[in-house]
C-alpha cells in the first residue's frame, strides 16, 4: 500500500516532524493555515520575549546565528531562527500555505472492527491495514475546499490558539451589556504591531488573568499610556514569575533540569529502589521549593502587591507555569501605570466591570480576556468522527491520553506532537519527532493497547501528584529526563547522553545532548 504522511500545522512541532519524516525517507505534505511557518511565534505581541534562554530553546542540529546577542530573543528574531531552520533544511516545498483543515476522516475501517482490535493498528504497524485518512482543506485565499487522502497522519496543530477560554457570566451580566469592547488575547495578539498600538491608545484597558500573556499585554498597554491611562489587571490567582533563569546566581537548571533533581520526585512507573529515593529526599525537594521562594519574595516586591502564590514553586514549575516576568513589569506597578486587583470572581455591566461585588464598577474601554485555552477541545473537534471525538477524553478527564505523549492507543495510523509541554518545546518536540520517525521507519514496536492505556494512566497520576492545582495541564518538566530516557529506549539509542558520570548526574540536559537519534 502507499505510506502517503500529511502534516497538520507548519509551527515548530510540524517543522520537526516534516525534517524527520523526510530524513527517513518519506516525502509528508505539510498543511498550514498561514502563509508562513512559525506557528503561535507569528501572533505574538510586539514586547514578548522568549521565555528561555536561547540555549535550551534551540533545535540540536541547528544553533542560534551569532549575531543574535540576548538571552532571551524576542518575537521577531525567534520567528527568524524558525524561518532560517524551514530554509537550512529545505522544508517550505512540502508545505502547502493558505490551507487550513477542516476536519480529518478515518475511511476503511468500521468501528466496530476497531474496538475489536488488540493492537494499535489492528497489527501494531503503522501502515498495513485497509484505512486511509480523508483530510478536508480549505483554501484561504478563495475559500474552496478540496479532500486529500494520506496513510498517516502527524497532528501539529498545538493548544493555544484557535479555541479561546472565555469564562461564563450570568444573563445580564454578560459582554453585552457593556458599553466598550472585550476581546481574548488571542485577538489581541493576531493584530498587526501598528493595529494593536491604535486599539490601546490612550483608552483605559483592563486585562483579566495572571499567566504570561496578560503580564505582557499590561505592559505594552503601559508603555503606551502610563499613568494618564493606566492599565487594570484582575487577576485570581497569583502565580511564580522569575526575572531570569539564575536563582541565587546559580543556574535554575541545576535546580531542576538535571539527573540528580529527579531522583528528588516520584516518576511514572519507577521501581521501588526509586521511589524510596525520593521518598527520603523528600525534604530536600521542599527545601529548594522553599529557597527558591525565599529568592523570589526579597528579589521581587510580590507581597508588596499582593502577588504571593498560596501554592509552591515545585507545584508551579510541576504544571509548566512558571514564566519569565516582564522586564520593566513592577517599575509600571509602582509609577501607577499598571494596577493590580485580586478578585476571585467579575462581571460586565454598561461602564465597565463588577468585582469583587463593590457597588462601584471599574470604569473602563476595553476589556482584555487573557484567560487561556481550551487545547482539548482543538484537538478533538479536527476529527469528524464522534468516536474519535469522545477517544480524546475516554480514559481520563484532565489530560488528552497519548501513549509517549504521541500515539492515541484508540486512534490508528495517527500521531500528536506538541500537546504535552515540558521547559523547552524546541527540544521536548524534536525528542517526539526523532521517535515518531523511528516508528515510522519500523524500529519500534508497541505493546498492546491495553498497555499503552495503562502507561497512559500510570503517567497522569504522576503529573497531578506535584501539579494538583494546575492537574489539567499535561507537563512533563519534573521527569523530563526520565521521558527521554524512555524514547531512547525505543529508539535503540543510549540514555546516557553525557560525557562523564559527574556531568551525567549534575548538568542540565538540553537540545544537543539529543542530537543525531535519526540516522539519514
Amino acid at each position: 500500500m502507499e505510506k502517503r504522511v500529511a502534516i497538520v500545522g507548519a509551527g515548530i512541532s510540524g517543522l520537526l516532524a516534516c525534517k524527520y519524516v523526510l530524513q527517513i525517507g518519506f516525502h509528508p505534505v505539510v498543511y498550514e493555515a498561514e502563509d508562513g511557518v512559525g506557528g503561535l511565534w507569528r501572533h505574538t505581541i510586539q514586547t514578548t520575549k522568549l521565555q528561555n534562554p536561547k540555549q535550551a530553546y534551540q533545535f540540536s542540529d541547528f544553533p542560534w546565528d551569532s549575531s543574535v546577542k540576548e538571552d532571551c530573543p524576542s518575537s521577531q528574531q525567534v520567528l527568524d531562527y524558525l524561518n532560517s531552520y524551514a530554509q537550512h533544511f529545505s522544508l517550505i516545498p512540502y508545505i502547502r500555505f493558505n490551507s487550513k483543515v477542516i476536519n480529518i476522516d478515518y475511511v476503511g475501517e468500521s468501528d466496530e472492527e476497531m474496538k475489536s482490535w488488540e493492537l494499535w493498528n489492528g497489527n501494531n504497524s503503522p501502515f498495513g491495514s485497509k484505512g486511509t485518512w480523508h483530510i478536508t482543506v480549505e483554501d484561504t485565499k478563495n475559500f474552496s475546499t478540496e479532500v486529500y487522502k494520506a496513510e498517516f497522519v502527524i497532528l501539529c496543530i498545538g493548544k493555544y490558539s484557535g479555541f479561546p477560554n472565555i469564562p461564563e457570566f450570568p444573563l445580564g451580566k454578560d459582554p453585552s451589556v457593556f458599553k466598550g469592547k472585550v476581546m481574548h488575547s488571542m485577538d489581541y495578539s493576531a493584530l498587526d504591531n501598528e493595529s494593536a498600538a491604535e486599539l490601546i491608545k490612550n483608552k483605559s484597558v483592563t486585562v483579566v488573568g495572571s499567566g504570561k500573556s496578560a503580564l505582557d499585554i499590561a505592559v505594552e498597554c503601559a508603555n503606551a499610556n502610563g499613568v494618564t491611562h493606566p492599565c487594570t489587571i484582575i487577576h485570581r490567582t497569583a502565580h511564580w514569575f522569575i526575572p531570569d533563569f539564575n536563582v541565587w546566581g546559580i543556574s535554575l537548571g541545576y535546580f531542576y533540569f538535571n539527573r540528580f533533581a529527579e531522583l528528588l520526585v516520584h516518576k511514572p512507573g519507577e521501581q521501588f529502589f526509586l521511589s524510596l529515593v525520593a521518598t527520603l529526599l523528600s525534604p530536600l525537594r521542599w527545601g529548594i521549593s522553599k529557597l527558591v521562594e525565599t529568592y523570589l519574595k526579597r528579589k521581587l516586591p510580590l507581597k508588596e502587591y499582593g502577588l504571593v502564590p498560596n501554592h509552591s514553586f515545585l507545584q508551579e514549575i510541576s504544571a509548566c507555569q512558571i514564566g519569565v516576568i516582564p522586564e520593566s513589569f513592577f517599575d509600571k506597578v509602582k509609577e501607577g501605570s499598571i494596577v493590580i486587583k485580586k478578585s476571585p470572581s467579575f462581571s460586565f455591566c454598561e461602564e465597565g466591570l463588577i468585582i469583587n461585588d463593590e457597588a462601584k464598577p471599574l470604569d473602563t474601554d476595553l476589556v482584555i480576556l487573557a484567560t487561556g485555552y481550551k487545547g482539548d477541545q482543538k484537538l478533538r473537534s479536527i476529527f469528524k468522527s464522534e468516536v474519535f471525538q469522545n477517544y480524546i477524553n475516554m480514559l481520563t478527564s484532565s489530560i488528552i491520553p497519548l501513549y509517549r505523549q504521541i500515539i492515541h492507543p484508540r486512534i490508528p495510523q495517527l500521531a500528536v506532537v506538541g500537546y504535552a509541554e515540558g521547559i523547552s518545546n524546541i527540544c521536548s518536540n524534536e525528542m517526539r519527532s526523532q521517535w515518531l520517525a523511528h516508528f515510522l521507519d519500523g524500529n519500534i514496536e508497541l505493546p498492546s493497547i491495553k498497555e499503552m492505556e495503562k502507561d497512559v494512566k500510570v503517567w497522569e497520576d504522576n503529573m497531578k501528584q506535584y501539579a494538583r492545582k494546575f492537574h489539567w495541564r499535561s507537563c512533563i518538566v519534573t521527569c523530563n529526563i526520565w521521558y527521554n530516557d524512555q524514547l531512547c529506549s525505543d529508539m535503540k539509542c543510549n540514555p546516557r547522553r553525557k560525557k562523564s558520570y559527574f556531568a551525567e548526574l549534575f548538568e542540565p540536559y538540553g537540545p544537543t545532548d539529543y542530537v543525531g537519534l535519526v540516522r539519514k
